[in-house]
């Protein structure tokens, strides 16, 4: 749960919370649950680089790829010839015949010979070049989603970041809070002590005290739990102590086209062209379902020798021939295969489709949420600077006895309130676009 939900239940209930600009640095109060002052240093470059050298999901996507093409291998190997050597001995009685088993009859002769034998395939009418075609493009497909799992691991990576940077200055914030309630009770203690306030003013101010202590512990739980969670993404086993580095950045407006965004999109997403190397791949290979009714040409050459034989044996043999098998009727086995395949492609079209359809409309909603941060900016810092000003009348007539400390303490917590959602603004906008950079497939 943000910290800034847990501020609006304070305000609801009306409590007094102490307010205080909020610093522009990042770095949590040293007595705060913050990174330690040993800590190692981070920038999102780095995390970005630590979680591509160790994210598990990255390596695995990796070699996925890889099997992939030694799956193309596989098949661009029927293409190629076919070599074996063969080495036979035979003991039997001589000019013994096989009498049961075949057709044949062969006659049985010892002997003992070498020889190799080759075969190439000639032609089978496109099937064996629609399969490598088919399996280079899943290929080509498992490498656009071991990109596609890439970009998902950075867009992870620096969410997690850009949320751990957020904690880690709402924690800033919390912690001015209760320096700055600590000081007022301080303040009215010694007022109350010497009769100048009254001790309902203290016992209010204590309460408050209280409650923005309770206001840090929480800041401090949301911000080890966002650092644990970037731990975990860039493959560490248990939490490390990191001290976030935050690059300056101009707040730049999203652009005004989103129709070009969308193109852009359809264009260079990985999934979208994973998929439509899957689509490519499915086509080629139903071409080749559809090819096993064609006949398979082969040629097939043997050559050996013989030196250890019975005399009506000769010492060498050399053969060669070609082969022509054409398929007639194997109980519409092709039939459903080739049907098979066509529905699949038809189904890898569907899904085609499908993404392209859910990646504009992630692109529309990207689009309009970062324009909507990027307005909420300048709302949120006239808040801030309107805050200030309430906060400084209030004190100012609190401490002429104008008024109780009942509208001072509203005015305080209506200005770290402020400090909180402008904050939040600033943070939630560089976090759309990066969302943003992500749904139309850009790098950054």
């Amino acid at each position: 749960m943000r910290l800034h939900i847990l501020f609006a239940g304070v305000l609801g209930a009306r409590l007094l919370t102490a307010g205080g600009a909020i610093a522009q640095t990042s770095a949590p109060a040293p007595d705060s649950a913050g990174p330690a002052p040993t800590a190692k240093t981070l920038t999102r470059q780095q995390a970005e680089a630590l979680a591509l050298k160790n994210n598990p999901n990255i390596s695995v996507a990796n070699l996925n790829a890889l099997i992939s093409h030694q799956y193309m291998r596989e098949q661009r190997s029927a293409l190629l010839p076919t070599a074996s050597l063969n080495v036979t001995a035979v003991a039997a009685d001589p000019g013994s015949r096989m009498s049961a088993g075949g057709l044949n009859n062969p006659i049985l002769y010892p002997r003992a010979a070498a020889g190799a034998t080759v075969s190439q395939l000639i032609t089978d009418f496109g099937r064996t070049n629609n399969l490598v075609a088919s399996s280079e493009l899943h290929a080509k497909a498992e490498d656009q989603s071991a990109i596609a799992t890439t970009a998902d691991i950075v867009l992870a990576v620096d969410q997690a970041f850009f949320n751990t940077l957020e904690t880690q200055a709402l924690v800033t914030v919390a912690q001015q809070t209760v320096n700055a309630r600590q000081t007022l009770v301080d303040k009215i203690s010694a007022l109350a002590s010497a009769k100048l306030r009254s001790d309902l003013d203290l016992s209010f101010t204590k309460v408050d005290a209280a409650r923005a202590r309770l206001l840090l512990l929480e800041a401090q739980n949301n911000y080890q739990a966002s650092l644990a969670g970037l731990s975990a993404l860039l493959g560490f086993p248990d939490q490390q102590n990191f001290q976030l580095l935050e690059e300056p950045a101009e707040n730049i407006p999203p652009p005004l086209d989103i129709t070009g965004l969308i193109s852009e999109a359809l264009a260079q997403r990985p999934e979208i062209l994973s998929l439509r190397e899957q689509v490519q791949s499915a086509e080629k290979f139903g071409h080749a379902e559809h090819d096993l009714w064609r006949p398979n040409v082969s040629a097939l050459g043997v050559v050996g020798l013989a030196p250890a034989r019975d005399d009506h044996v000769s010492s060498w043999y050399g053969a060669a021939g070609v082969n022509v098998n054409i398929p007639v009727f194997n109980g519409f086995l092709f039939n459903a295969r080739a049907k098979t395949a066509d529905l699949q492609t038809s189904i890898a079209r569907d899904r085609l489709t499908d993404l392209q359809n859910t990646v504009a409309r992630d692109v529309r909603n990207a689009w309009h949420d970062s324009s909507r941060a990027y307005e909420r900016l300048s709302v949120t810092q006239q808040l801030r600077e309107q805050a200030n000003l309430a906060l400084d009348l209030a004190q100012s007539r609190y401490n002429l006895g104008l008024s109780s400390i009942v509208e001072f303490s509203q005015a305080e917590l209506q200005k770290t309130e402020a400090d909180i959602t402008d904050t939040d603004a600033r943070y939630q906008y560089r976090l759309t676009q990066i969302v943003l950079a992500y749904t139309i497939g850009s790098t950054k």
